[in-house]
């Protein structure tokens, strides 16, 4: 039980420097960004990707990090087991949505419509 304090307790502090670490290359990419604005774009664009690239780099060594892309790549073997339907069952499902739309958009017009005419006899109102 001692012995996994005094293991993590060296973990949080390498991974604080680590997010301190990331903060710095990315607050250093921001400003040369601004910095030297005389060089092309494309050029400062490179640059600022390769340095939020490395910040990433450095973020994904840390616990949060790994967890963070652990879960991405889990994410990324669950979609990949999806069942996608197929064209003609995703034009059928699609059909049936804008059908649906329809008949209620034209339910809802003919209930206010209704409600309008009623207002208006009882208001006075209406001829």
């Amino acid at each position: 039980m001692n012995t996994k304090t005094k293991t993590t307790a060296p973990n949080k502090v390498i991974d604080f420097v680590k997010w301190i670490l990331v903060a710095i290359l990315v607050a250093a990419g921001i400003a040369g960004f601004h910095y030297f604005s005389e060089y092309s774009l494309l050029l400062r664009v490179v640059s600022i990707l390769a340095v939020v690239g490395m910040a990433f780099f450095v973020a994904s060594t840390t616990t949060k990090g790994r967890s963070t892309v652990d879960f991405f790549r889990q994410s990324h073997l669950e979609v990949r087991r999806v069942v996608w339907p197929t064209r003609q069952e995703t034009v059928q499902m699609t059909g049936i949505v804008m059908l649906m739309v329809v008949l209620v958009a034209l339910f809802i017009w003919s209930l206010d419509s209704l409600l309008l005419w009623s207002v208006r006899i009882f208001t006075g109102q209406g001829g």
